[in-house]
């Protein structure tokens, strides 16, 4: 696996940021719009999949990146069960729910693929390189 130097270039991030606008513009679109409870949640869940990734590339341990993706995986399915209840009572026709679930499902994917990259290589205990020592 390359090294990683940015959030933004893990893929399960940029699956996650692609969930995230395509629920924002369903979301937006006849009596689902009008639902701020489901709404608002389905839309929460789907940008802590993202912040998630984001927030755990960012700490300083293997095990807190670790912890925080099993959390950004947590909330995908957050995602795809709440995306049930959106088509059950009829705000999302087939087609939407299949294309926003397998999205939903695919970043889940990769995110359970990556935890399972990082606990198979244990010995990078840190992510990046060390911050520089600065004299005051």
């Amino acid at each position: 696996m390359a090294t990683i130097t940015r959030f933004e270039e893990i893929e399960a991030w940029q699956t996650a940021r692609e969930l995230t606008k395509a629920l924002y513009s369903t979301t937006e679109e006849g009596k689902f719009s009008r639902d701020f409870g489901l709404k608002d949640q389905l839309r929460r869940a789907a940008v802590s999949v993202m912040s998630n990734i984001a927030e755990g590339f960012e700490s300083q341990t293997q095990a807190l990146f670790i912890r925080y993706l099993g959390i950004a995986k947590a909330s995908a399915g957050e995602v795809r069960s709440q995306l049930y209840v959106a088509r059950d009572v009829g705000y999302l026709n087939e087609q939407q729910f299949s294309t926003l679930f397998q999205i939903a499902e695919k970043a889940s994917r990769q995110i359970s693929r990556f935890i399972s990259y990082l606990e198979s290589h244990p010995q990078s205990q840190r992510l990046r390189e060390e911050s520089e020592d600065y004299e005051v």
